[in-house]
């Protein structure tokens, strides 16, 4: 499904196609595939932007669609960050809505004759777009959720990052790579003097993030890199590939 000569035009977070471009891209697939960034708006320390999550989603969807032939879509820019309601600016939808809001956004996309969709989460707090894929999935429809934590795992080696998947939990090495690399204009100073750990949060649902940290930071922000954010987003990238073939696959099965 890979093809450079297909690539999106996405300028910053908002993707720029016409209906022609679509028309034009879905004309060589036998199913076309739709990739929804779906981040949030909550807090991430004092040097990262509340749109940290969905900026992330947003460079990685960019990256998707450079190199396959996806119908990029705008994000969704609030969900489920009720865990960081302690801090001021951060705001939540609940995952009922979320759930409705997806859901809604497949249902358009097969009525306008594109198969599949991709949901691309750039916030670990939206377990429910795991529930949203399961039932989508059990009535037949394509649908799938990236990257997996697989997929995290390879491209934190490939790319060197130095902690955990369990320790680089917000706003950590991770998330400040990718924003270094694709919007280091938005990673403010004190980044690098910021870390903190917190591995064990066994009862982080029920108390929040702030039972856990002052600052709102879980990781260690200062052994983040530009470099490192290339790797990370060039390596989901490439873990891209299956989910695009498997969605594709399906197609005329009964």
């Amino acid at each position: 499904m890979s093809g450079s000569d297909a690539r999106t035009a996405a300028f910053g977070v908002v993707p720029t196609d016409t209906t022609e471009d679509v028309r034009m891209r879905g004309a060589d697939v036998s199913v076309q595939v739709a990739v929804l960034p779906v981040g949030s708006f909550e807090q991430h320390g004092p040097f990262l932007p509340l749109a940290t999550d969905t900026l992330v989603a947003c460079a990685l969807a960019r990256e998707i669609a450079a190199a396959y032939p996806v119908h990029l879509l705008p994000p969704v820019t609030v969900s489920c960050s009720h865990e960081h309601a302690a801090w001021p600016g951060t705001v939540s939808i609940s995952a009922t809505t979320l759930h409705a809001v997806v859901k809604d956004i497949a249902a358009s996309l097969r009525r306008s004759g594109i198969g599949a969709l991709v949901v691309v989460n750039g916030h670990g707090g939206n377990y429910v777009l795991g529930n949203v894929v399961q039932e989508a999935s059990a009535r037949g429809e394509k649908v799938a959720l990236f990257p997996a934590a697989e997929d995290w795992e390879a491209a934190r080696e490939r790319a060197g990052v130095h902690t955990s998947l369990l320790t680089d939990m917000h706003a950590g090495e991770i998330e400040t790579s990718i924003l270094l690399h694709a919007l280091p204009e938005c990673v403010r100073p004190g980044y690098e003097s910021a870390d903190f750990t917190a591995d064990d949060r066994r009862h982080l649902l029920t108390t929040g993030m702030s039972a856990y940290t002052e600052s709102g930071v879980i990781g260690c922000p200062s052994l983040g890199s530009a470099e490192k954010g290339k790797a990370l987003l060039a390596s989901l990238a490439d873990s891209f590939g299956p989910y695009a073939a498997l969605l594709t696959a399906t197609e005329g099965r009964g």
